[in-house]
């Protein structure tokens, strides 16, 4: 059930077998059918979770019950509200499996005693912050400075496999667009 978890981490940290079976000793596995909640905004996220199957999404809801998504994650990939985690302040973020999902968690007191006791988790952990902080730079930049077209193609160059995945309506959401809106970007883009 690891696998796709210590394949990532064998990417960015030495490893040793001995060392896989310490750090496995930290992990838990859960799994989630579609539509159930991994995280509901207002709890504390107690979990980093690593998708080794399935697809989940993080959003929040505004005032007028719109979704608004800040994350996909599919196999090979960790979600959770960092920010709840790290702190134990509320969540702002909702998490939900758009698919049936296998993952591999980590509680906070878990992450915290490995995080001592493994130069080669600390490793990990430091290249998957970094990823996640470069990604949310692009983000943001993404945001501010391309048309919502351009943010639709770069998506599909970024993230090829995760458009055949996600309702349309929901990769509007990500974009900061209306459904109708990617719907005339899509048709422009055939013809």
């Amino acid at each position: 059930m690891y696998e796709r978890y210590f394949e990532s981490f064998r990417k960015k940290a030495h490893l040793s077998d001995e060392e896989q079976e310490i750090v496995k000793g930290y992990l838990s596995v859960k799994k989630i059918r579609k539509r159930q909640y991994l995280l509901q905004e207002g709890d504390v996220d107690k979990v980093i979770a690593f998708v080794e199957k399935g697809t989940l999404r993080s959003y929040s809801v505004d005032e007028d019950g719109n979704e608004h998504i800040v994350q996909f994650a599919i196999e090979g990939w960790f979600i959770s509200d960092l920010y709840s985690f790290l702190t134990g302040e509320p969540a702002t973020y909702n998490i939900d499996a758009l698919e049936d999902s296998e993952l591999v968690v980590i509680s906070r007191s878990a992450y915290d005693e490995l995080l001592l006791k493994s130069t080669s988790y600390q490793t990990y952990i430091f290249h998957q912050i970094t990823s996640a902080y470069i990604a949310l730079q692009k983000r943001i930049t993404s945001s501010n400075s391309l048309s919502p077209e351009q943010r639709y193609k770069s998506f599909i160059a970024t993230y090829p496999e995760i458009v055949q995945r996600i309702p349309q309506h929901m990769i509007a959401s990500y974009l900061g667009v209306k459904p109708e809106t990617l719907s005339r970007i899509r048709r422009r883009m055939v013809l």
